[in-house]
């Protein structure tokens, strides 16, 4: 199994820390958040790993160089799906993508990787929990999920807070199939809607992979996820890294 890493933006809202550095490179419990992420994903059956890097991209190649990479050239003016879309020429085989900027365990990947759905979310299912001490980053912006009898049937911002089921982690698995889905719907709406709206974002440059993922489920396409209660954090601001340094239990 190949694992796709998105990590070319600069993550502003952690500076100082990403002055000189990437985000993925900030330290929890004296590791680094790519550290985990590497532990995580091989942990749960990724044996490849492609990183997608922008932003201080030389000092991913320099210390990781048995990754495969790919780099989005213009990643202060895109966004996490044509990031992504970077390293559609290795998504010819089943892969999981994952965002770099996250705390998981290799249990929600092995969850992922075993499920027989073609295309499969990541959840937290405790994510009510991860958000009672984050004063910077609240509930409204989490990309909330409702899910029903094993499929995922909304991924939306703006899911009521009480109706939602948990939170998209940002873990994703693609089957052959289902990468070849993505692959196709993403060409089809990037010739309908690129330099224009798409869903919520202004242009699709700047829509995020959710937007992409609920589009399909609108058109029939099926998600399937895996679950994880509560071991996950978003690592956005000094506060999450604050907050990580002692509430992160893998």
């Amino acid at each position: 199994m190949r694992a796709i890493i998105i990590g070319a933006g600069r993550g502003a809202r952690l500076m100082p820390t990403t002055e000189d550095a990437p985000k993925c490179f900030a330290e929890i419990r004296g590791k680094r958040i790519l550290d985990w992420t590497l532990e995580a994903l091989r942990g749960g059956g990724c044996t490849e790993i492609v990183f997608i890097g922008g932003y201080r991209i030389e000092s991913v190649k320099r210390d990781y160089p048995d990754f495969i990479f790919r780099e989005n050239r213009d990643w202060a003016n895109n966004n996490i799906l044509v990031s992504l879309m970077c390293a559609e020429d290795l998504m010819d085989q089943p892969f999981v993508t994952s965002y770099s900027d996250i705390l998981f365990t290799r249990d929600v990947v092995r969850g992922l990787v075993n499920s027989k759905d073609e295309l499969a979310l990541g959840i937290d299912t405790d994510w009510r929990e991860h958000y009672k001490p984050r004063t910077q980053h609240p509930p409204h912006d989490a990309e909330k999920v409702i899910t029903k009898g094993g499929k995922v049937e909304r991924v939306y911002r703006t899911i009521p807070y009480d109706d939602a089921t948990g939170e998209f982690i940002g873990v994703a698995k693609f089957g052959e199939k289902g990468a070849r889905q993505f692959r196709d719907f993403y060409g089809r709406r990037k010739a309908e809607f690129w330099d224009k709206p798409y869903r919520e974002a202004a242009i699709f440059q700047k829509a995020y992979l959710i937007h992409m993922f609920q589009d399909m489920i609108e058109q029939g396409i099926p998600f399937g996820h895996a679950d994880t209660p509560g071991k996950y954090r978003e690592i956005d601001t000094q506060e999450d890294m604050n907050l990580a340094q002692t509430l992160w239990e893998p």
